[in-house]
């Protein structure tokens, strides 16, 4: 792990996957990091290793990830699971990655980097979030992929997303009935997407959409408009209380399963400095990124949902043309071979976000999703709540970065993972100024928890040591 590389790929989702091995045909030397103990990212999920045989219970989208990590194994990319990367770093011509495995931390170089870290599931913080017995959907879906693992017990599954539905199909498949679905969805959204509906219809999403939904709605009762949610308890959940348009509503429950979307995972490509860009249709931050997914930082790349979350079909597309782009720039291929080889690329993205628009509109949470209130926990590493976040903002505190200052909030171990896009909402509201306008905290390396004894055995480049003074 000590030479330079041409490409040097971060995650093995489809989107990691197709530039990985995209670039290594066109005669790249590639390798492929991965925190994950086997390939295929989030969607797909111990895709090589799931317990899961029966394959009707996780869908036939589940298991096109087998083609991906077929073509990943044939290809020369060196594929190294198991590793964290805690810091990227524009060195002269080639970028440094910082990684940490079994053996340690050490430093890495490639001529470009493809930054595939993908997306993660919006935090939905609502009074009771953090008690045990809630969790999100993605992190329940993880379980029935890696280890076959169901919900026991009164189970309700509320927030807003295709994601909701589609556990809820996988679920029935495994011989698991949610007692309930609570979807949140805002009846605004219907209005503002219905501009949308006939590029929706016109679309491979219409039918797929339609069949999900006919599934879940023969065997799941579901409450619509569902308005404010809160979890109770003492030592564990034990109730959930909404507002329904009927009114409040009450029930006994063992697990709550929360979601909101998946927005992207921004920390590692925003601490190596690359730009970000507020997306208002899908409240949340994406990479500033051109249609090759070059990033503000020369020799960074962003792919997949890091540059606008679109699914995995539409993350592969960019993936593969990402692979293209950095093949060109290690001088692999020439600009007339990238773009022959990119034109059906193109003509599948543009087929792949026909009705996109109308998914965003639809599915945008609702205001009260993501400015939360009062005494409900906003950053769960150091507990800070959302009253405490608007005080701050009302005592002069004028973005995500100096509430640093004020509370710790975004300073835990999840380095703001969990906490940042509402406090941007939250401090946009008090302040009365665009989130775009407020900003996110400001990411520094390591963005992935180092020990001291890690770091100080990373080797120090010339110009490092030159810096420090010997006393």
């Amino acid at each position: 792990m000590t030479d330079v590389f041409d490409l040097i790929v971060i995650g093995a989702g489809p989107a990691g996957m197709a530039a990985a091995t995209t670039a290594a045909a066109c005669g790249a030397s590639v390798m492929l990091l991965d925190e994950n103990a086997s390939p295929g990212g989030q969607i797909y999920r111990a895709i090589t290793t799931t317990p899961v045989r029966k394959r009707r219970i996780l869908g036939g989208a589940y298991w096109v990830g087998e083609n991906w990590t077929v073509r990943l194994k044939r290809s020369t990319v060196k594929y190294v699971p198991r590793t964290e990367i805690w810091m990227l770093r524009a060195e002269g011509n080639e970028i440094e990655v910082g990684v940490r495995d079994a053996t340690g931390a050490r430093l890495l170089r490639a001529r470009q980097v493809v930054v595939a870290t993908g997306a993660m599931e919006r935090p939905m913080p609502v009074p009771g979030w953090t008690l045990p017995g809630v969790m999100t959907v993605g992190a329940a879906q993880t379980m029935l992929k890696a280890s076959g693992m169901v919900p026991e017990g009164e189970t309700v599954i509320a927030g807003s997303g295709p994601l909701l539905y589609l556990y809820a199909r996988q679920l029935l498949a495994a011989g698991c009935r949610p007692a309930l679905i609570l979807d949140t969805t805002p009846p605004s959204n219907w209005r503002r997407a219905a501009w949308h509906l006939p590029a929706f219809v016109a679309s491979r999403y219409f039918l797929k959409g339609l069949s999900l939904l006919g599934a879940v709605l023969r065997k799941v009762p579901i409450e619509r408009h569902v308005r404010m949610l809160r979890a109770e308890g003492g030592d564990r959940l034990r109730e959930i209380v909404w507002q329904s348009p009927t009114g409040e509503q009450r029930r006994k429950v063992d697990v709550l399963l929360l979601h909101q979307g998946v927005v992207p995972a921004i920390n590692l490509w925003s601490a190596a400095g690359c730009r970000s860009v507020w997306n208002d249709d899908q409240a949340c931050w994406h990479a500033e990124a051109d249609s090759w997914g070059q990033s503000s930082v020369p020799g960074i790349i962003v792919a997949g949902d890091g540059a606008g979350v679109a699914g995995a079909e539409i993350a592969a597309v960019r993936g593969a043309l990402a692979g293209l782009q950095a093949a060109h720039l290690c001088r692999r291929i020439d600009e007339g071979m990238r773009d022959g080889q990119a034109r059906g690329l193109q003509m599948a993205l543009s087929r792949f976000l026909r009705g996109r628009d109308f998914i965003d509109a639809l599915y945008r949470p609702a205001d009260w999703v993501r400015t939360p209130t009062g005494d409900t926990i906003v950053c769960r590493c150091e507990e800070i709540t959302a009253a405490q976040i608007v005080e701050a903002g009302r005592a002069g505190c004028p973005g995500p970065s100096q509430l640093k200052a004020y509370l710790r909030c975004g300073m835990g171990p999840c380095q703001g993972r969990q906490c940042g896009l509402a406090v941007t909402e939250l401090l946009s509201k008090v302040l009365e100024r665009s989130p775009g306008d407020i900003g996110h905290f400001r990411y520094r390396p390591p963005v992935k928890p180092l020990t001291v004894g890690e770091l100080a055995s990373v080797p120090a480049s010339v110009e490092d040591e030159a810096s420090v003074v010997r006393l």
